[in-house]
């Protein structure tokens, strides 16, 4: 049975439509819920909503722990509204691996964003899906779109190699790092460098300038040494300070050259078309996943297994594949 507080599919797509920010939270909660009725009812308001999607910028920002990335969003995100833009944050914060548990602090990070009406701030617990990204970013970004918001902002868990999947839904992708914390690469893996449209040295004030000069000489240095992208942009390397917010319209200023660059030459398009061909794959390999897990017959087999699994008696290997053919055997036309 459905939810009771679970509205109709029309009442969600009007909600959204006419910008309405509560229903858009409750439409946002709907497409994030696991349970199986509310997926149906996701699937029919995204449906409705789409056509009036995707004519945002979608800007994916990701860096070290500390690297202040509240703090940088709170003060770009101001930036980009003042220039009268409304402005959408998907912040993605860490779940426990144990408990569940998720910190959703990014509201209370972000206090002056947060209460005015040009933004919206969605924090959203990543859980265990690959990429530190909620399950659900995707639709939820989309129906941010549709509720008139042209700027979104995608906040992600941390850097990692899980995290490259931010890359596979934005236009854009702004990688925030330190100078002066001893290695300067800061452990960051190579490939994470190589598909960033912008490194931005944040913290460069104070003490901290002439370093963060140095380490902006490094790292543009460092880039060079990379293949030219299918976009024809060359990543830029640049300073600031999200704390007084010198270097943010420079930011800004760099955004939106590329956006016309890749609108010219046509790869913004070309972009977008490859995301939807992608997302549809993995949305596919979600629902497999999924439908596997809840049936009743790999239950019990998984089961009564796992101990075996466990202390080796059975090949996990083996039994994967003993698990697999029983899932299928049943999909099977009689």
């Amino acid at each position: 049975m459905r939810k009771r507080n679970r509205l109709s599919a029309q009442a969600y797509i009007d909600g959204v439509l006419r910008g309405d920010r509560v229903i858009l939270s409750q439409a946002i909660t709907l497409v994030e819920s696991a349970l199986s009725t509310d997926q149906v009812l996701a699937e029919e308001v995204m449906d409705a909503v789409l056509p009036h999607a995707g004519k945002s910028i979608r800007i994916g920002i990701t860096g070290v722990p500390g690297v202040g990335k509240s703090t940088f969003i709170e003060k770009f995100g101001w930036l980009v509204i003042e220039q009268g833009y409304k402005l959408a944050v998907l912040a993605v914060d860490p779940s426990s691996q144990s408990s569940r548990g998720s910190i959703l602090g990014d509201k209370t990070r972000m206090e002056k964003l947060s209460i005015d009406k040009r933004a919206y701030i969605r924090p959203s617990p990543s859980g265990t899906t690959l990429g530190g990204v909620s399950a659900r970013t995707r639709e939820a970004m989309l129906l941010c779109e549709a509720a008139g918001f042209d700027v979104v902002f995608i906040e992600t868990v941390g850097v990692g190699q899980s995290e490259i999947a931010v890359k596979g839904m934005v236009d854009f992708f702004l990688l925030l790092m330190l100078a002066g914390a001893g290695d300067e690469l800061q452990g960051i893996k190579k490939g994470i460098i190589e598909m960033c449209d912008a490194l931005v040295i944040n913290k460069a004030d104070g003490e901290n300038k002439e370093t963060a000069k140095r380490a902006k000489r490094e790292y543009a240095n460092a880039l060079h040494l990379f293949p030219a992208k299918e976009s024809s942009w060359y990543p830029k390397v640049t300073t600031c300070s999200g704390l007084s917010g010198e270097g943010l319209p420079e930011i800004w200023q760099m955004i939106q050259k590329y956006r016309d660059l890749v609108s010219r030459n046509g790869f913004f398009e070309f972009n977008r078309a490859e995301q939807r061909a992608n997302w549809m794959q993995e949305h596919v390999k979600y629902l497999l996943e999924t439908n596997f897990y809840n049936d009743m017959a790999i239950k019990e087999d998984l089961n009564e297994s796992l101990a075996d699994i466990k202390s080796g008696k059975v090949s996990a290997i083996k039994k994967a594949r003993a698990l697999v053919q029983l899932f299928m055997n049943q999909i099977k036309p009689k």
